[in-house]
């Protein structure tokens, strides 16, 4: 899972797979990362971790990361939250780019729409909370394509 900072869309979209992935049994590895370094270490953004907290998911462990090249080897899917994020996905990987493995994450919900997760940041709450409730129907599909 992949956006900008790490500390927002991402995280959620973390936290909300690996629930997902524990109450199907499944031995996943999911993780979230992001394109820039601006929050590298530190915890997802209080207004992502209390929406999430309130359906039930704790991420206040997780902590910041950037995407890196190798990336692309160690995971299966990866999924951007925009089109800027692919972008940036696609320079940070260079040869290392393989286009099976990347898509935007709406796609699952709208294929081929190339529908962006909306960044949360610059708004308030209620931002958080309608980027929370995309996220998990987007995981609900990723459960039903792989599972």
């Amino acid at each position: 899972m992949v956006c900008l900072g790490n500390i927002c869309r991402s995280p959620m979209a973390e936290g909300i797979l690996s629930k997902k992935t524990k109450q199907n049994n499944l031995n996943w590895i999911v993780e979230s990362a992001g394109t820039a370094e601006y929050h590298v270490g530190e915890a997802p953004h209080h207004l992502s971790q209390k929406v999430s907290l309130l359906h039930g998911i704790d991420i206040s462990q997780q902590k910041c990361r950037q995407f890196k090249a190798a990336d692309m080897n160690h995971f299966d899917h990866i999924y951007a939250m925009d089109q800027s994020n692919y972008a940036n996905i696609r320079k940070i990987c260079d040869t290392n780019w393989n286009e099976k493995k990347v898509d935007l994450i709406l796609n699952e919900l709208f294929p081929f729409e190339n529908k962006e997760v909306p960044d949360p940041w610059y708004g308030g709450e209620e931002g958080f909370h309608e980027v929370f409730e995309l996220l998990n129907k987007a995981c609900d599909k990723i459960i039903e394509k792989f599972k």
